[in-house]
């Protein structure tokens, strides 16, 4: 059998995985993004606040996926529960430190001129700052989600969703006949979703971010 005669018998689960794959990533990458931007906006003004957040986030990344699930075993079992928080974790670097960076690059003097016209605080993170950064913060996001993409496949260590389980099959019974097929079909779709994701967040830059500051 080859490749695409594989993919033709199988592609009912192989979609069924893609589905959990990339409903993982996303709702990881919810959570992370939500995380990783009330860090910026909480750490943002103050230097060494801003560097301890990079700081613990970079050492998070520095862990090896297959080491922080089977760190997690332990502690929440098998399944959706350390895939969850590993994917959470590794999110947070990228959208952290672009959070910051965009934050720290907004102009002060619009600041100081909202301050001016009676804006409180709170208005002016989400109506000025905020939308001015939030160019960097989603290529941040983009790149914990390429990232997330390929260690999500990691979780089927774990008893956890997605295309990895594919992989996992293939190697433990390299050998075999299909063994090759299931992990080319697991890589292939991880690609796929991998470039869906990012053409989506393309179509959401040009949605959302005006033209002048694309420029």
């Amino acid at each position: 059998m080859n490749f695409w005669e594989y993919l033709g018998s199988r592609h009912q689960q192989l979609l069924a995985d893609a589905y959990q794959h990339a409903s993982a990533v996303f709702q990881c990458m919810v959570v992370a993004t939500l995380l990783g931007v009330l860090i910026g906006v909480v750490t943002y003004r103050s230097e060494w606040a801003g560097n301890l957040a990079t700081t613990v986030t970079s050492t998070i990344l520095t862990i090896p996926s297959l080491a922080m699930i089977g760190l997690l075993i332990p502690l929440v079992g098998l399944g959706v529960a350390p895939t969850v928080i590993s994917l959470v974790l590794y999110g947070l670097l990228p959208i952290v430190r672009n959070a910051i960076v965009g934050l720290r690059g907004v102009d002060p003097t619009l600041v100081d001129a909202a301050k001016g016209i009676g804006m409180s605080r709170t208005a002016r993170m989400f109506r000025i700052e905020l939308p001015l950064a939030w160019p960097p913060i989603l290529t941040g996001i983009r790149v914990s989600t390429q990232m997330l993409m390929g260690i999500a496949a990691i979780a089927a260590y774990a008893s956890g969703p997605g295309l990895g389980n594919e992989i996992f099959r293939g190697i433990s019974s390299l050998g075999s006949k299909n063994a090759i097929n299931q992990v080319l079909a697991g890589t292939f779709g991880i690609i796929v979703l991998a470039l869906i994701f990012d053409a989506v967040y393309v179509l959401i830059g040009r949605l959302t971010i005006p033209r002048g500051i694309r420029v």
